[in-house]
């Protein structure tokens, strides 16, 4: 499929074909599972029977045909039900390299789920008897379904128009649609792809478990920094029988912001209906995106929940799944089950040495009692001070190497405090060996003894006594260490967000950056530039005698989300950068507090 963004050429590659390891054979059939029914022995049994329609065609308005597995409930059989549908080219029913994740890796039991479900998305075996249908959709490209293989955008935003529309109409269906699941499912709600362009009529609600908004400014090319080695080892896992979106190539021939990179920008501010949205602090894919798409979506009616765990253990838990048929009931079908009394916002806050603080009720995000507090780097003390130092001074690291851990400033609290929301940094660097910089930025908590801790996204400890902290695999899925920020220097220019209402606009934080990304303004080596960088929202507890400590260095402080990608991230750092602190040249950390 030849195909534009603007003037810009999309490129493709051939997607994965091997279809070895698909477990459903294709081909549209029908099948009644009885109550009991299991796909494997360890593998949770149906709660009551369901029929499950096999590899239905969906047909798009270019001709194309998706295919899609559809499961309902056969106690309603003859009675129509509302529709979930998860959107991914992940494989739509036990299908896919990723489909065969052993979820015990991450603390859900191999038998609470029943291996019918989508990959990220909710388990018909759990849905179905909760009086609902769940249509999964190989999206185009994927597995059996027609044309190549697309990265959101609006030509998918066409697809999911199609799609919804398509399930309204058939008889086994009540006309109410709401798209669900995590990671890609969640990011392909907040794009064009549903609500956006296109707004499909019978769509009545969305509930994006975590996701992001801005492909290039929130993952691909986070920071200005490119940032493609997750996105390339996901992409060779895509299976298909024709070709798939090279976004990776697209990356390297149009390294800056273009039309083709802002076709996958969201349009948030278009979304206007009912909203449920997931978020948590320890992912390196979805913080910024899910919260950012709650608050600037302009629905009325909007929910957010930030979760204290890994994204994949929150989704599957049974408190989170009753809390979405709560918000899916009264939208879907019409309950007075008092869903609209649920508290806007729910957060959760790490304490790290102790247990998060999970579900605690807010009036906004971050709350509106927050304090936003200036802390100044003292270069000379590795400090963080409240009044700006009067000398000047500088530090340096060494920024092309992973052994040097950057440069530390330190604040410690006399009293119970709380970070919660977006922080910045505005740093004075230069760099004699190259005109330009690319700074990772990360706020760790520190104990009373000044040990840097861990938070465990996953609780083994109390799910498995004998399991100790040092067993448990050194990787993001498992350990966040604390919220981050990143730029290259070249990109610092900041601007006013296109496309915000005034009202939006009144709203943003004073710690929220945003990057235009078209242009790049070296630095002459040895010249003094000013870094305004851009921290993730976070969520940490303070105690008296504990510290919050800012590290500032020239390699990625998160670590991988995958083992083979540990140390692999590369960047063009050369030489030591430095660190200007006091005087003219007030380096400093703002953070959003509460006490």
């Amino acid at each position: 499929m030849a195909r534009k963004i603007g003037e810009v050429e999309v490129q493709y590659i051939p997607s994965k074909r091997d279809f070895s390891n698909v477990w459903c054979e294709y081909g549209s059939s029908t099948q009644l599972l009885p109550k009991g029914w299991q796909r494997d022995p360890d593998r949770r049994a149906l709660p009551e029977a369901i029929i499950w329609e096999k590899d239905v065609a969906i047909p798009l308005r270019d001709g194309v045909r998706l295919r899609a597995d559809v499961f309902r409930p056969a106690r309603l059989q003859g009675q129509p039900v509302p529709a979930l549908l998860p959107w991914s080219p992940y494989g739509k029913t036990g299908t896919g390299s990723y489909l065969t994740t052993n979820f015990e890796f991450l603390g859900i039991p191999k038998n609470s789920l029943s291996g019918l479900e989508k990959f990220e998305a909710p388990d018909p075996a759990e849905w179905c008897a909760r009086g609902y249908s769940i249509v999964n959709v190989d999206s185009r490209g994927a597995f059996k379904s027609e044309g190549d293989i697309l990265w959101f955008g609006t030509e998918e935003g066409k697809d999911g128009y199609d799609t919804i529309e398509w399930i309204a109409k058939q008889e086994w269906c009540n006309g109410s649609v709401a798209t669900v699941g995590n990671s890609w499912l969640g990011i392909s709600q907040w794009y064009a792809l549903f609500t956006a362009a296109e707004k499909p009529p019978h769509l009545k609600a969305m509930a994006p478990w975590e996701g992001l908004g801005d492909f290039y400014r929130e993952t691909l090319c986070r920071g200005g920094i490119p940032n493609p080695l997750f996105w390339d080892l996901l992409g060779q896992c895509l299976e298909g029988e024709h070709l798939r979106e090279d976004v990776i190539g697209m990356l390297e021939k149009y390294p800056h912001m273009n039309a083709y990179w802002e076709d996958k920008k969201a349009q948030i501010q278009n979304i206007k209906i009912p909203m449920y949205a997931l978020a948590s602090y320890s992912s390196c894919l979805h913080t910024e995106g899910s919260i950012r798409g709650w608050k600037y979506s302009s629905s009325t009616e909007k929910w957010l929940r930030v979760h204290p765990t890994q994204e994949w253990f929150d989704i599957y838990s049974s408190e989170a799944t009753d809390d979405l048929q709560r918000f899916l009931d009264h939208y879907l079908l019409g309950k007075d089950n008092g869903w609209e009394f649920t508290p806007k916002v729910r957060i959760s806050l790490l304490r790290y040495n102790a247990p998060p603080i999970i579900n605690r009720a807010e009036d906004n995000y971050p709350p509106s009692r927050t304090k936003y507090e200036t802390f100044y780097l003292d270069c000379d003390a590795g400090k963080l001070t409240k009044s700006p130092p009067k000398v000047e001074s500088e530090t340096s690291y060494q920024s092309d190497t992973w052994e040097d851990d950057g440069s530390h400033f330190t604040y410690t609290f006399d009293k119970h405090t709380e970070l919660c929301g977006f922080s910045k940094v505005k740093l004075y660097m230069s760099c004699d060996e190259l005109d330009d910089m690319d700074v990772y930025v990360i706020i760790r908590k520190l104990d009373a003894d000044g040990q840097a801790l861990l938070h465990y996204n996953i609780p083994f400890i109390n799910q498995k006594p004998h399991t100790r902290p040092e067993d448990i695999d050194h990787i993001n899925v498992y350990k966040y260490v604390g919220p981050n920020g990143r730029l290259r220097a070249s990109k610092r220019e900041i601007a006013e967000e296109p496309g915000l209402t005034s009202d939006m606009r009144k709203s943003r934080d004073p710690t929220e950056v945003w990057y235009p990304y078209y242009k790049t303004a070296k630095v002459p080596k040895g010249n003094i530039v000013e870094l305004e960088i851009a921290i993730w929202p976070g969520g940490m507890v303070f105690e008296a005698g504990e510290s919050m400590r800012l590290e500032i260095k020239g390699h990625d402080p998160v670590l991988p989300e995958r083992p083979d990608m540990e140390k692999k991230m590369t960047n063009q750092n050369v030489g030591r950068h430095k660190i200007h602190g006091g005087g003219k040249y007030p380096s400093q950390l703002i953070a959003p507090l509460l006490s």
